[in-house]
């Protein structure tokens, strides 16, 4: 796929949001997972607007900015982690549309995001639980981190299809992609 100067230059204005909402997560540290969140949107634009390959780009660009322009490096791989759930969710909505039977395809999605989300959350959740938690942790403890990591997902993942249909699908129309 040949990108216009036009998406070229779109994607360049997005990476920098991207990278400043990033930055902007370290400094205002008690909006930092919605500051994340918000960056991460920006990969699922990309990812939207350009397929898979160039959406992987960008995000590998995002990441790589972040890190030399970030001051807080444990954000940027909070980051990298929420951008590469979007990558993989929409590698799987691309395959399951080339699937014939139509009857658990919704089911099946869910089922890969899941599965998706706790490859890369309960690595993190057993051998760095100091990455979510700084105080002690229980295996007790580690149950409920699990429950609400599930509910933080779906939340997630709802505010992102939310944010493409309606914010991102109206000002699509207004800037002529």
């Amino acid at each position: 796929m040949l990108l216009t100067t036009k998406k070229l230059a779109f994607l360049g204005v997005l990476l920098a949001v991207t990278v400043t909402l990033i930055i902007l997560s370290g400094v205002f540290e008690f909006n930092t997972l919605f500051l994340l969140s918000a960056a991460s949107f920006g990969v699922g634009i990309a990812l939207r607007e350009c397929g898979i390959r160039i959406g992987f780009g960008f995000y590998i660009a995002a990441i790589f900015l972040s890190f030399i322009l970030a001051p807080n490096k444990l954000y940027c791989i909070t980051f990298g982690v929420m951008g590469l759930f979007l990558v993989i969710e929409d590698i799987a909505f691309v395959k399951l549309t080339y699937v014939k039977w139509k009857k658990n395809r919704s089911k099946i999605f869910w089922l890969v995001k899941y599965i998706a989300f706790n490859l890369m959350f309960l690595p993190i959740m057993i051998f760095m639980p100091k990455l979510i938690y700084p105080g002690e942790i229980n295996k007790g403890f580690l149950i409920v981190i699990f429950l609400v990591g599930q509910i933080v997902l779906f939340i997630y993942d709802m505010a992102h299809d939310y944010f493409q249909k309606h914010i991102w699908g109206k000002l699509r129309g207004k800037l002529q992609l």
